[in-house]
C-alpha cells in the first residue's frame, strides 16, 4: 500500500501504524492528521476514496464521520456559554419551552451534553426524510417522555443528540446549526468540515460502506462482549431503540441525507478538518483564532457522567459533550477529550501534550467507541511522544 503525505521527524511510528492498518486490519481508504501546538506534524492518506471503487484517495477527500461531529456540536454550545449566551445550569425549557413536556421541565442544559437527559429513544422513530427536517426532529424529541428521570443516570443519545443540540442552538441564536458551525467554528479554524454538505463540495466526499472485521489483529480476537451483542440483537433494548431513532437506517451516500444537518450522525469532514478544529479548541492554529478559553477546556473535559451506560451497555465517561479517556474509549491520556464516530472515525484533543488528532475512513466496522484502526494510530502517537 502506497502511503501518501508527510510526517514530521519523530512521528514516523504513525506512518508505520497507518500502513499496517491496510495490511493487517483490512483498511480500504483512510486519512489521519495530527497537530502539535497548532502545527501539523502528520498528514497521511492512502487507499481508495470510495469503499466500492478504485479511484485513489486524494489530499482533500472527505468522508461522513458519524458521531465524531457530536464533539463539534458540543463545541458550539460551549462557545455560546463562553460568550455568556447560554447558561449550562438553566433548564432547557428556559430557551425551548416546548421541551418541558412529558416530565422534562427539570432537564438542565448540561444534561443534554452529558447524555443524562433521558431521551435517547423516540417512541415513534423518524424516517430519514423526517429526521432531516429540523422542525420535525425538534418536535419529536420535545414531546418524548424520558425513560429515566433526567439527570439521574446516563445513556448514549446516539441519534436524538442531533435535535437536542441543534434545536437548543437555534433557539438561542436564531440560526441553523449547520450555518452556525460553518461560520463560527469551521470557518475560523480553516477546517474542512460540514454539517449539511454544500452542493459545491459534493465531489470531495467519498462513498462509505461496511467493512468486514478481521477475525484477529496480531493474534488478538476482535469481537464484542456478549452483553453488548445481545443488547444490539434485542429490538426492545434501549441500545437498539436509540440507534433506531431514525428508521430505516439512512443511506449515508445519498446526497439528500448528506445535505441535512444532523450533528449526532452525518457530519462530513477531512481528517485534517477534524484535527484542525480540535487544535483550535486548545490553542492557535497557524497563528489563527483560538476557540476555547482555558476555563472552557476544563468544562469540556470535567467528568459529568461515568459508569455503566444504559444504551452502550459498557462503562463510559463523558464531560460536556465529549467522551473522556477510559477503557471503553481510550484516547491519548487521562486529560484528553473528543469523540469517536461509530465504526471508525475519531477526533480528540490532548491539552497537556498540545496534540489534536483526526482520523477518517470509508469502511465502517461494528465498533462504537474504540475502533482497532484508530486505536493503533493513537498508540503510535503516544509512542512518538515518549
Amino acid at each position: 500500500m502506497d502511503v501518501n503525505g508527510t510526517v514530521a521527524e519523530g512521528f514516523e511510528p504513525v506512518r508505520e501504524a497507518f500502513a499496517a492498518n491496510f495490511t493487517r486490519l483490512g483498511e480500504r481508504g483512510a486519512a489521519v492528521s495530527v497537530y502539535r501546538d497548532g502545527r501539523r506534524v502528520v498528514n497521511l492518506w492512502a487507499g481508495t476514496r470510495d469503499i466500492d471503487g478504485t479511484a485513489p484517495w486524494e489530499p482533500g477527500t472527505a468522508q461522513i464521520v458519524r458521531s465524531a461531529t457530536k464533539g463539534v456540536a458540543a463545541a458550539a454550545l460551549l462557545l455560546l456559554h463562553q460568550r455568556g449566551e447560554l447558561d449550562l445550569d438553566a433548564p432547557v425549557g428556559t430557551y425551548w419551552p416546548e421541551f418541558k413536556a412529558a416530565g422534562k421541565d427539570r432537564t438542565r442544559v448540561w444534561h443534554l451534553l452529558a447524555h443524562r437527559a433521558g431521551v435517547p429513544v423516540l417512541d415513534r422513530p423518524l424516517t430519514p426524510a423526517e429526521a432531516a427536517d429540523p422542525d420535525l426532529g425538534a418536535a419529536a424529541v420535545a414531546a418524548q417522555a424520558p425513560v429515566w428521570e433526567p439527570g439521574t443516570d446516563h445513556g448514549y443519545h446516539a441519534q436524538t443528540y442531533s435535535w437536542l443540540t441543534g434545536e437548543l442552538l437555534r433557539r438561542v441564536t436564531g440560526r441553523p446549526v449547520g450555518e452556525w458551525v460553518a461560520e463560527e467554528i469551521a470557518g475560523p479554524a480553516g477546517a474542512d468540515l460540514w454539517l449539511g454538505l454544500p452542493e459545491a463540495e459534493r465531489a470531495r466526499a467519498g462513498r462509505v460502506g461496511r467493512a468486514e472485521t478481521p477475525e484477529t489483529a496480531g493474534g488478538l480476537k476482535i469481537r464484542p462482549k456478549r452483553a453488548v451483542a445481545e443488547a444490539y440483537a434485542d429490538p426492545d433494548s434501549l441500545t437498539r431503540r436509540a440507534f433506531a431513532a431514525i428508521t430505516p437506517l439512512p443511506d449515508e451516500n445519498d446526497p439528500g441525507y448528506r445535505a441535512a444537518a444532523l450533528p449526532a450522525s452525518n457530519g462530513i469532514a477531512t481528517a485534517d478538518g477534524l484535527a484542525r478544529i480540535y487544535a483550535a479548541l486548545i490553542g492557535e492554529v497557524d497563528g489563527g483564532t483560538r476557540l476555547f478559553t482555558p476555563d472552557t477546556i476544563e468544562l469540556a473535559r470535567t467528568e459529568r457522567s461515568a459508569g455503566p451506560d444504559r444504551v452502550l451497555v459498557t462503562g463510559t465517561r463523558f464531560g460536556l459533550g465529549y467522551m473522556l479517556h477510559g477503557a471503553a474509549s481510550p484516547l491519548l491520556s487521562p486529560g484528553s477529550f473528543g469523540h469517536p464516530g461509530r465504526g471508525g472515525a475519531l477526533a480528540f484533543a490532548d491539552p497537556e501534550s498540545g496534540i489534536a488528532f483526526g482520523y477518517v475512513t470509508n469502511g465502517f466496522r461494528t465498533s462504537v467507541t474504540a475502533d482497532p484502526r484508530a486505536q493503533a494510530l493513537v498508540r503510535a502517537v503516544r509512542a512518538a511522544l515518549a
